[in-house]
């Protein structure tokens, strides 16, 4: 098996520092405005942004259907990289069936410029293709989008 045979990536270069990058990613009050692709929204977020700290983003639908995605922080480099994943909760109790890892890294691209590249690295070729068919390349492009928006405006 090779080492990307399970994962989803998106490299984008986005027109924001990745400091406020960052700060988008892990301030509970800006993770709501821009994670969810539109017109779907974050009801509420929860985040202890460290190695082992839980977090829960919920997310709520056009309809008004809400989503819970909790989830544990496994790597934090200001600035530089987060890694989460869904398989793990709070404590690093299972949370039942693991869908992916997520690794987003902050690279300097000049000029005030990212280089943003995000990875869903799933356990199984089933969780792969669930992914692609919810439309992961997409809803992360659209997502990061957001997410540069927001950043260029603080």
């Amino acid at each position: 098996m090779s080492e990307a045979q399970y994962e989803l990536k998106i490299d984008l270069i986005l027109d924001a520092p990745r400091d406020k990058l960052f700060r988008c990613w892990t301030e509970p009050q800006l993770i709501k405005q821009w994670f969810a692709p539109k017109p779907w929204t974050i009801a509420s977020a929860e985040m202890d942004v460290r190695p082992g700290g839980a977090s829960l983003v919920v997310m709520r639908s056009p309809e008004g259907q809400e989503f819970p995605n909790p989830g544990l922080f496994l790597d934090v480099v200001k600035n530089e990289k987060i890694v989460m994943t869904d398989g793990l909760t709070k404590d690093y109790r299972p949370a039942g069936a693991p869908f992916m890892v997520a690794e987003v890294l902050f690279e300097d691209a000049g000029g005030g410029k990212t280089r943003y590249i995000a990875r869903a690295m799933h356990w199984t070729a089933e969780a792969l293709e669930q992914h692609k068919q919810m439309g992961f390349h997409e809803g992360w492009t659209a997502t990061a989008r957001q997410l540069e928006a927001l950043a260029k405006t603080l």
